[in-house]
């Protein structure tokens, strides 16, 4: 059996019962919070409630439901690459490469890293999300680890919940950054534009731990160490700093160019994603309770910036 108690916050007064369960449960999709309530398994102070209620804030929420007897995943296996990195009974770490999307939505129906573990491993279906657990953007490229089975699925999103999950970026900011230090800031939908976040009262916690690599004046290599895992927090706690990644098309300001005597200043401008990389990954195994960590090289593209960036001014020319 799974079970889920938590007390809704007196600040979701007014909203919408599944939109609050939403936020507050995110490794959990909207569709199955909606099925939970429509079949009674989640119940608030005790009673059965539809989706679009409203709360007060302060109810108390319940569920008590048994994972193996939901039908978690209908979508068609695709074969399609990725990167395998580890792999048990109970867990699969992969390399995600830049331009895949973890999983279906809207605007894109198939071709995800979803439809490729179901490939790679049918029995993935019985898993909610063919066993996904926590996502990195389409242009995000490093590890992420998939359950293979319930036990991995609870303890995971557990470990997630917790924040014993440790997961380490490689980050290309704009500016030349003169320290390490932390960001604690909450990230919610941006006001305006809907399809971004932002720093925002409203918004769910959020702290990323940042450290300096190495300066090239006009950016800077950070390693990011999440210590939650908000939609696009690196990004947007970066470009809270004034310091957006490098090739971000969404929270850089538009166009905005590296000057021309900039250490190449022209791979940095045509670079053609957001210079982010997964690049560790620590956690607890499920079954065994070792403590298990991998990590892999950069990504090649990023790699060959770096190392553009590193050239002296007469070998770029």
């Amino acid at each position: 059996m799974e079970s889920i108690e938590l007390k809704l916050p007196l600040s979701a007064a007014g909203r919408r019962l599944d939109q609050t369960l939403a936020e507050l449960l995110p490794d959990y999709s909207r569709g199955r919070i909606q099925h939970w309530l429509e079949t009674g398994q989640l119940r608030v102070d005790g009673e059965a409630r539809r989706r679009r209620d409203k709360v007060r804030g302060g109810e108390q929420i319940c569920l008590h439901t048994n994972p193996a007897l939901e039908v978690q995943t209908a979508a068609p296996a695709q074969e399609i690459d990725f990167a395998l990195v580890h792999e048990d009974a109970h867990l699969l770490v992969i390399n995600k490469p830049a331009g895949l999307v973890v999983h279906p939505g809207a605007g894109q129906p198939d071709g995800t890293l979803l439809n490729a573990l179901l490939h790679h491993n049918p029995e993935l279906a019985a898993l909610p999300r063919a066993g996904i657990v926590h996502r990195l953007d389409k242009d995000t490229s490093g590890l992420m680890v998939v359950a293979k089975s319930l036990i991995a699925h609870q303890s995971l999103v557990t470990q997630l919940q917790a924040r014993l999950v440790h997961r380490d970026y490689r980050a290309l900011v704009r500016g030349d950054l003169i320290s390490g230090g932390s960001v604690d800031q909450p990230i919610g939908r941006h006001p305006q534009a809907r399809t971004k976040m932002a720093v925002v009262a409203s918004g769910r916690p959020a702290i990323s731990h940042y450290r300096v690599l190495k300066r090239f004046g006009h950016c800077t290599l950070l390693g990011v160490r999440l210590e939650t895992g908000r939609t696009h927090q690196i990004r947007v706690h970066m470009a809270h700093l004034r310091h957006p990644l490098v090739g971000d098309p969404v929270y850089a300001r538009a166009r905005q160019p590296f000057p021309a005597h900039a250490p190449a200043a022209e791979a940095l401008r045509n670079f053609p994603r957001q210079a982010l990389h997964a690049i560790g990954l620590a956690l607890e195994h499920p079954a065994s309770g070792e403590t298990l960590s991998w990590e892999i090289p950069m990504a090649p593209d990023f790699a060959q910036l770096l190392t553009e960036l590193d050239q002296p001014p007469e070998v770029r020319e």
